[in-house]
């Protein structure tokens, strides 16, 4: 597994909000539009804003431009990405990192 440790960083900082956590979990029962989203949060709209430009920056939500709406949805793909590096960064890997310190300490 080739690691980029910055945009990985990158990618799981944008989950570390708990408004965008609360976006991702509505977005995961499917498309939603800008107002439903500001509806069920009770934010406003520029903090909305700021939260999509987040979560759409780091690839987990696409936006759609529906006349004046915009319609969010999740990237599935993205998604499944992050799960899998999370599963190779907590797992024995043989490309993990750890593999160097181990051997290390052997020799």
């Amino acid at each position: 597994m080739e690691n980029n440790y910055v945009e990985n960083a990158t990618l799981f900082k944008s989950m570390s909000d708990s408004n965008r956590l609360r976006i991702v979990d509505m977005l995961s029962c499917g498309t939603l539009c800008a107002c439903e989203l500001l509806e069920k949060l009770q934010i406003t709209q520029p903090t909305l804003s700021h939260h999509m430009k987040i979560l759409c920056d780091g690839g987990l939500v696409k936006a759609r431009r529906e006349a004046k709406w915009i319609h969010y949805s999740l990237n599935t793909e993205q998604i499944e990405k992050m799960m899998q590096l999370l599963t190779d960064l907590v797992t024995d890997q043989e490309s993990s990192s750890c593999k160097d310190v181990f051997l290390r300490q052997i020799i």
